[in-house]
């Protein structure tokens, strides 16, 4: 499967589909509060990342909310 994640085309050994939690396992991507994803530009609620699939040439976004000032 190929995903373009940020910009970046990466490649992930799974030929189906995943959800958008099971992508972010591939990812290694532990910390999960204050994040946003969203596939094709549409944000996927956090609610749904479970049920929501990722499908090969997919673009996906994940963004983290940080604070400043």
């Amino acid at each position: 499967m190929e995903l373009h994640i940020n910009g970046e085309k990466r490649r992930f050994s799974q030929s189906e589909t995943i959800n958008v939690s099971d992508l972010l396992d591939a990812l290694a991507v532990e910390q999960r509060r204050g994040l946003a994803v969203a596939i094709n530009e549409r944000v996927i609620p956090k609610s749904r990342w479970s049920e929501f699939l990722v499908n090969d040439g997919d673009a996906v976004e994940i963004i983290r909310a940080t604070q400043g000032g």
